[in-house]
């Protein structure tokens, strides 16, 4: 299935929350849905990428990029992904994997080397995300699941020799969401 990608907007607010609440477990439905509507209307700086994939005018799926800080300037060192969604009935079309193709693609172009992602290894794997990678970025929080915090280096992009223990945006500031 193809869909269209385009930048999320505040009128996609409604839309959004949707897919986020059926896309998860009841049990993170809800957290997951606050952050992802956090994260369509937060400032951040630099700005935090928001997609959605429409088909027939109808959104079925969403992805956030925010940025992340680090070092002793608290600058942005790279984004992370996170939250992503896709309707469930539009579940293993390749959906989930053109949003975050795009992000990455767009975000690369204006010059971002470093993508980090806490999920699934074998589905973000697919995209070249990788534990190793991760090494050296100490995540905001402790992680409930460390195998699941993963990294992916473009561009040919610099590899710190110190761990670099790394911020957030607001919306991302919460230890349960880790």
């Amino acid at each position: 299935m193809d869909a269209h990608i385009r930048t999320a907007s505040t009128q996609d607010l409604d839309p959004v929350r949707h897919i986020h609440l059926q896309a998860f477990p009841e049990t993170e439905s809800r957290q997951i849905a606050d952050l992802a509507e956090r994260l369509l209307t937060e400032r951040t700086d630099p700005e935090t990428l928001s997609l959605v994939a429409e088909t027939s005018d109808e959104v079925i799926g969403h992805v956030a990029f925010s940025p992340v800080y680090g070092g002793v300037e608290e600058r942005c060192l790279g984004y992370i992904l996170a939250p992503l969604a896709v309707t469930p009935n539009c579940h293993g079309a390749g959906i989930g994997s053109q949003l975050v193709t795009e992000g990455i693609a767009r975000l690369s172009a204006t010059g971002i080397d470093l993508f980090l992602v806490y999920g699934d290894p074998n589905y973000y794997g697919r995209f070249g995300f990788v534990a190793e990678a991760a090494l050296r970025f100490i995540a905001p929080y402790e992680l409930k699941y460390p195998f699941g915090w993963l990294a992916m280096r473009r561009n040919g992009g610099h590899v710190p020799e110190e761990p670099v223990q790394l911020s957030c945006v607001a919306s991302l500031r919460d230890p349960t969401l880790w």
